[in-house]
């Protein structure tokens, strides 16, 4: 999580890019297949951050939605960059 739980649209927490990476060594040193997923301010930016530090799976709610309908195609496009 990389937000405040509790509800929708909030910014991310930069501070977290640090939590994935560590997280992703974990893993990769486990040698096990496991997915890391990151929930919370996803969006175009922080999207690619998220990558790098070694996120494998993004949650994007308020990011896909934005804009209503007409814009899901584009936004969706936008986040995977």
């Amino acid at each position: 999580m990389t937000v405040n739980p509790g509800f929708g649209g909030q910014a991310f927490i930069v501070s977290q890019l640090e939590k994935i990476s560590s997280l992703r060594k974990l893993i990769d040193k486990s040698g096990r297949a496991i997915d890391l997923e990151v929930d919370g301010g996803i969006a175009p930016d922080t999207a690619k951050q998220v990558i790098r530090a070694g996120a494998d799976v993004l949650v994007a709610g308020t990011a896909s939605f934005k804009g209503g309908a007409s814009k899901y195609a584009d936004n969706l496009k936008s986040l995977r960059g």
